[in-house]
């Protein structure tokens, strides 16, 4: 959409209008296109986030998108009263 000066002046609401349905607003003065209003892009704030990290040094992005893969390990399963348990009487005895 293309606007003179006065004319965005006059109609900013519709200026406004269009910017909000996703078009870009060119303004012109005396028919030359001199600045654009257009709307923001909504980035992802997880994704700007993990990006400021990672650019700190922080983190480092994985290689490729998707699910993390299935490991191929299975956890060992161990006889007996949990860990836990096994802790809080530990600790009970130093009491």
């Amino acid at each position: 959409m293309r606007l003179g000066l006065r004319e965005a002046n006059q109609k900013f609401s519709k200026a406004i209008k269009a910017v909000r349905a996703g078009k870009d607003v060119v303004l012109t003065d005396r028919g030359r296109p001199i600045a654009v209003i257009k709307p923001i892009k909504e980035e992802d704030t997880q994704d700007v986030a993990l990006k400021a990290m990672a650019d700190e040094g922080l983190i480092t992005l994985p290689s490729r998108k998707g699910p993390m893969p299935i490991p191929r390990w299975r956890p060992v399963k161990v006889k007996g009263k949990p860990l836990s348990e096994t802790i809080i009487e530990d600790r009970e005895d130093r009491a």
